[in-house]
């Protein structure tokens, strides 16, 4: 059964370098997201909330070392004055050391209202506001990239393309892989034969139910090839 959600998701993005996201949010799914009224995107500058005359937001670590930390008070001036004028299902922070990021996770946030995003940057956040501002961390790998904002729009892209509406075909989110669990199933199309390389005739028959029988059984044989840990995970044991 399709995906339902009450309205349109509202996500607030914070970044230390909001010029970042200009192009990707007005192209692609999430730009056809915003125009179709289904995402509300708003970004954040932080250096908006910096302290000083050079709106600085992060500092050196205590007890020494290399790289930079954000500091707490930006943070915390941004995030409140967003709560104050409405309330959020989630405050997200995405870090290495959060919840890897998945389909089901997707589906999930999709039904959610309002969002918040932190996009970290430097070596790391300030600990305090890991404790009392985020209630979400995530991650999309065991990886570092410079910063939360290419993070942020993968999670975004997962988000918005299963929301009803959204994508032209709404059925193709719903056959992605991972939506079951497994890889999806491989396809063809035209034509029926390439440089001798034929399409499985049983693709070719108009018949629905061996059709769909024979692409749960590639998925199948796929994924026990490729990532035999979805099937562990989700119990298959055929």
């Amino acid at each position: 059964m399709p995906l339902e959600v009450m309205d349109a998701v509202r996500i607030d993005l914070v970044s230390v370098i909001p010029g970042f996201f200009d192009s990707p949010l007005d192209i692609g799914l999430l730009g056809i997201a915003r125009r179709k009224q289904h995402a509300e995107i708003h970004v954040h500058n932080l250096h908006d909330y910096g302290l000083g005359k050079y709106k600085q937001v992060d500092d050196s670590p205590y007890g020494g070392g290399a790289g930079m930390v954000l500091r707490p008070e930006p943070l915390f001036a941004c995030v409140e004055r967003l709560k104050s004028e409405r309330e959020y299902d989630a405050v997200i922070f995405l870090s290495p050391d959060g919840v890897m990021f998945e389909q089901s996770m997707a589906n999930r946030l999709s039904r959610m209202h309002n969002l918040i995003i932190l996009c970290g940057h430097y070596k790391a956040v300030d600990e305090r506001i890991r404790q009392s501002l985020i209630t979400m961390e995530i991650s999309i790998g065991n990886f570092v990239v410079s910063g939360g904002e290419i993070p942020a729009l993968l999670l975004m892209d997962a988000l918005v393309r299963v929301i009803p509406g959204v994508l032209g075909d709404s059925e193709s989110a719903l056959t992605d892989s991972f939506q079951t669990g497994l890889l999806d199933s491989v396809y063809y199309t035209r034509p029926a034969e390439f440089r001798g390389m034929k399409v499985p005739d049983v693709l070719l028959t108009g018949h629905h139910v061996k059709i769909e029988q024979w692409r749960h059984e590639n998925a199948l044989m796929r994924t026990r090839e490729r990532r035999p840990d979805l099937l562990d995970n989700e119990g298959f044991k055929n």
